[in-house]
């Protein structure tokens, strides 16, 4: 059955026209993901369901917003208001406000029952009552609230400690969270979520994942967490350019029909155009003959043409577009960390933290909010000292850092200047072609970094980054404040990045495409998965249920190997084709050499003398070793590029 449906919904603010002629279905038991990009109208959609906002009411008719008679409606919204004395218990037991009252009742009830026990009539009638009360008491959970209300709490990551303190005294992603336990435990027929997975952590997020799939009722969700879409929907809806669509399916199933919908969208407009064009050709040579035979069939074929219903030309929302490159190469080993440890005020954040970064290694940092991830990246970049341990670089290290909080931009400054003041030997008009390519156009780059979004500033770091052509990337929560087709660009940016990458990010769809190593930072130290988060959430799995992964275990050299290979598709064209060069130049003086070994083994005259002897024997041994290494180095290579063409 349909719970909702919105036919011809309209909404304006002023002169900005925010939503057109939106047509919506949603039925029971629905779980319906809502993405566009930031500004599109998702939070207003939403506050039109609720009829906190109401529909312009154009001529002739106005747009209609239906809800099924007695729905019940929870939102969601991305600010707290919760500014109560109360703890946080006692704020969420209001939510069973009703059950406390039912379960007064029912204690009136015994009391009386007691002093009538000796007036049958009225005996019977107030059991009659009190069993009916019981019935819908427990029906209503009457004995299970106290539970649920510390499930919740335990799921969304409430630690004890923080449970009777007042809620006022929380900060504001607590306050969030607490505002989201409160609507959870409300069950609510149709739940709107605006970004609910804001001040989450994995474990939070995994937990409200299986709470969604199981929640009986309708959910609308907006959400960038692309993973948690795929996890939770089962239809999406896109708002784009003022209008929405309705698709079947997850997020993966959705980005597949709207590139097909775009497509087929494109094509019916393009032979719509050639068909207009035809028409206006044969307009014209009608004309051309100027007898009025042929001028009433002009006439007759414009009337056509105006009365045609135009396909409009599909726009795909501008992009961000940049890459990454590194302007020289590290040498194999690229940072070795040992025995780390970082605290504050007598707390520890994190110990025993090692890592052994080797060249191409996109490992992502993952765990409990406050386990000190991004602190151990301003550790890494010499922004804070550790308590203990070592960090040692490699060869050739040049670090670029992506700070989520963007820390190293200038407030004062305008989005041109930002960029021209690190990198001066850029002319004007190369710094507005890098900006353009970050959708600041025309007066955008004389905008003050004070007044951008965090979207905005993210964009503007990026850039600066995508500059320095860094050969090793440290990248704190990278995804936040960007839009999903931001994220996608950036993943694809990285992906074709050929240095290496350390990043913490809670975007599991993120770490899934970048990620080749996930380390899970506990209090005590890490744990290192080898493969991205899929991986990680599978070796877990067989972990907790105590069972060994199925197949042989891979040895150290077949690891080595693969991460190679990894290195080596990362190449470009060019780069693979200098290395087989080179390792066939490498291969001639290798056999050259060792044919000289070989002489010189041959002659009798090097026996007269053992250490010559001997060391002649160990050179070839060790040059025979190196050309078997070369030829399988040169065949991968090889490989590489066939496969490349």
């Amino acid at each position: 059955m349909v719970l909702l449906s919105m036919q011809n919904v309209n909404k304006s603010f002023g002169l900005n026209v925010v939503l057109k002629n939106i047509n919506m279905t949603l039925k029971e038991g629905q779980k319906m993901g809502l993405v566009g990009v930031n500004g599109s109208g998702k939070s207003t959609l939403l506050k039109l369901i609720t009829g906190e906002l109401h529909p312009d009411a154009p001529n002739p008719d106005p747009g209609v917003v239906s809800l099924v008679k007695g729905t019940t409606v929870g939102l969601l919204t991305q600010f707290a208001d919760i500014e109560s004395d109360l703890t946080v218990v006692e704020e969420l037991s209001r939510v069973f406000d009703p059950l406390k009252q039912m379960e007064a009742r029912l204690r009136e009830m015994e009391a009386e029952m007691a002093e009538k026990h000796a007036d049958a009539a009225a005996f019977d009638q107030l059991s009659r009552d009190y069993a009916r009360l019981t019935e819908r008491f427990e029906d209503a959970g009457g004995y299970e609230w106290p539970s649920r209300i510390q499930g919740v709490l335990a799921g969304l990551g409430f630690a004890k400690e923080r449970q009777h303190q007042p809620a006022n005294l929380l900060s504001g992603g607590e306050k969030t969270r607490l505002c989201l336990a409160r609507i959870l435990l409300m069950q609510p027929d149709l739940l709107m979520l605006d970004e609910p997975t804001n001040h989450l952590d994995l474990a939070a997020t995994q937990w409200l994942e299986e709470t969604l799939k199981k929640y009986k009722g309708s959910v609308i969700v907006i959400s960038h967490d692309r993973y948690f879409l795929n996890a939770v929907c089962d239809c999406m809806a896109e708002l784009s350019m003022t209008r929405l669509t309705q698709y079947e399916g997850n997020y993966d199933a959705f980005t597949v029909q709207r590139r097909m919908n775009l497509e087929r969208q494109l094509k019916e407009y393009e032979m719509q155009q050639k068909e207009i064009a035809r028409q206006q050709a044969i307009i014209a040579r009608y004309r051309m003959y100027n007898r009025e035979k042929s001028i009433k069939a002009a006439e007759s074929r414009e009337k056509r043409l105006e009365k045609m219903e135009l396909v409009d030309r599909p726009v795909d929302e501008q992009k961000v577009r940049f890459s990454f490159e590194a302007r020289r190469r590290t040498g194999d080993d690229v940072m070795i960390v040992r025995d780390l440890s970082k605290g504050f005020d007598g707390r520890t954040l994190f110990q025993n933290f090692n890592l052994h970064m080797r060249a191409g290694d996109r490992v992502a940092l993952i765990g409990p909010n406050g386990i000190g991830k991004t602190t151990l990246l301003r550790v890494i970049m010499d922004q804070l000292k550790p308590d203990t341990g070592t960090i040692r670089f490699g060869a050739n290290v040049d670090i670029g850092y992506y700070d989520q909080h963007q820390a190293g931009l200038h407030p004062d400054k305008d989005v041109m200047n930002e960029l021209w003041d690190d990198f001066p030997r850029l002319e004007p008009d190369q710094v507005r072609g890098v900006l353009a390519l970050f959708l600041f156009m025309g007066d955008d780059v004389f905008q003050p970094i004070s007044t951008l979004s965090g979207g905005e500033r993210g964009r503007v770091a990026l850039a600066k980054l995508m500059l320095r052509k860094d050969n090793v990337l440290l990248l704190d929560e990278p995804t936040n404040h960007l839009d999903m087709d931001s994220r996608e660009v950036l993943e694809g940016a990285l992906e074709d990045f050929t240095g290496t990458i350390l990043t913490v990010s809670h975007d599991r769809y993120f770490i899934n495409r970048v990620a080749n190593k996930v380390i899970e930072m506990s209090a005590d130290g890490v744990i290192e998965f080898a493969g991205n988060y899929d991986d990680y959430l599978e070796k877990k799995r067989l972990m907790n249920a105590g069972e060994e992964e199925a197949g042989p275990a891979k040895t150290k050299t077949e690891l080595e190997k693969e991460k190679r290979r990894q290195r080596l598709m990362r190449e470009s064209k060019k780069a693979l084709k200098q290395k087989v060069a080179s390792l066939e130049s490498d291969i001639a003086a290798t056999e050259e050499l060792i044919e000289t070994l070989e002489a010189e083994m041959g002659n009798p005259a090097t026996y007269q003398d053992e250490k010559k002897a001997a060391k002649v024997a160990h050179d070839h041994a060790a040059a025979q070793e190196k050309l078997e290494a070369l030829y399988e180095e040169w065949s991968e290579t090889a490989s590489v590029l066939e496969s490349a063409e």
